[in-house]
């Protein structure tokens, strides 16, 4: 394996990860001997089993490596139903560049490449970038890439907050596309240094040590091509309301980047009841979009199945055309201007300020509240007075 590294080590350098592979009390002799048995019974060559079987088949282990893996799954797989609608709303285009800052085990980026290739345009043109904080995941997410035959990517390992690493004339590389799942508010992090950024990605202000959502979408933004950039954020809901980050919320509305707030069902995160949203963002929005944020409250669409969820195809080509067709819908989409957002709901981009529901429980609304008093912001006694002036507010006794 350390031979085959050092023979491609432009390409495969650190792919095998830093596991101990002669250590026998994991991996003994016998079980070695099984796996090259078995394996060698079968014919694995490239006209045998095409590269998009291969890579189903890789694919297939990591759903099911995170299906095993309880709470760290999160940290490597995003819900590929929640990834198809994502890449829908973006759409990569051939010879365009495609980066995810928290790559994971690189199945955002590469749905991007299957998006193309299932509309038969050319995909092998597409530039992929990513970068990952672990090691092994940031191996595993190389490996996808050759599993699928994909040969115009970059991965590389380390923190995207501390020590961003895909960079141009020492300035951050820019992007066509961006998609990301970052980690849910991170508490470990810089925030000392990020008050005086090298790379200038404190464009609106330094988020709040205990939560670095803010401090991942500023990263992305300061990432974006000014032209053509548009990026799409998985968050859970937390980031549109807090009051913590409600001025760093205010600039970007102001600076009139943010271009749709979707709002996703429960469970939809690994092991987690959270409800999650999608941000969408872009450098230069459509004339008839300027000025505006549209809101689509698609938390019904959704299929669960004990503590799991899912997007059905019928639920991923419903949101995305509605996205797309920009209409109001009503119980479903709101045009809003961003100057009512911020003067009338001081930067609030909670869904159900904009849009209303029959069914949308009280239940729903409270859960967001009790999440922004947990994430312990604020004093608990301001907490609990918001919290009753919002239900006020909202016509809950």
């Amino acid at each position: 394996m350390q031979g085959i590294e050092k023979a491609n080590f432009e390409l495969l350098h650190d792919i095998f990860g830093d596991a101990q592979w002669t250590n026998k009390k994991r991996l003994s002799d016998e079980k070695m001997l099984d796996l090259i048995e078995h394996f060698s019974q079968m014919d694995l060559s490239i006209k045998n089993v095409p590269h998009d079987i291969m890579g189903e088949g890789y694919e297939y282990l990591i759903k099911k490596f995170a299906d095993d893996s309880g709470h760290t799954a999160a940290e490597f797989y995003t819900n590929r139903t929640v990834v198809k609608l994502m890449t829908l709303i973006t759409d990569p285009q051939s010879k365009e560049s495609v980066y995810d800052p928290t790559c994971g085990s690189g199945g955002i980026l590469l749905n991007s490449a299957l998006y193309l290739k299932e509309q038969k345009k050319e995909y092998r043109t597409l530039k992929l970038y990513g970068q990952e904080l672990n090691l092994i995941t940031s191996a595993i997410a190389r490996i996808n890439m050759f599993m699928h035959n994909v040969d115009e990517f970059e991965i590389v390992q380390g923190d995207t907050l501390d020590n961003p690493s895909l960079l141009k004339d020492d300035e951050l590389r820019k992007f066509d596309v961006i998609m990301a799942n970052p980690p849910y508010s991170v508490k470990r992090w810089n925030q000392q240094k990020w008050m005086n950024d090298p790379y200038g990605r404190n464009i609106w202000g330094t988020p709040p040590q205990g939560c670095a959502d803010y401090a991942f979408l500023q990263h992305i933004i300061k990432s974006l091509n000014k032209d053509t950039g548009r990026c799409i954020v998985l968050f859970p809901h937390g980031v549109l309301f807090r009051d913590s980050e409600s001025e760093i919320r205010k600039k970007m509305i102001e600076a009139d980047l943010v271009d749709a707030v979707i709002g996703l069902g429960k469970n939809l995160f690994y092991n987690s009841s959270m409800e999650s949203c999608l941000l969408v963002c872009r450098m230069k929005k459509p004339k008839e979009r300027k000025g505006k944020i549209f809101f689509i409250n698609a938390v019904n669409e959704v299929c669960v199945e004990r503590s799991t969820a899912y997007l059905k195809e019928e639920h991923i080509k419903k949101i995305a055309l509605t996205y797309k067709n920009y209409k109001e819908i009503d119980g479903f989409t709101k045009i809003v201007s961003n100057e009512e957002v911020i003067s009338k709901n001081d930067g609030n981009l909670n869904i159900p300020l904009y849009v209303k529901q029959e069914n949308n429980s009280n239940e729903h609304v409270i859960e967001h509240l009790l999440e922004e008093i947990q994430t312990g912001k604020s004093s608990l006694n301001k907490s609990v007075d918001s919290l009753f002036k919002k239900l006020e507010t909202l016509g809950i006794k």
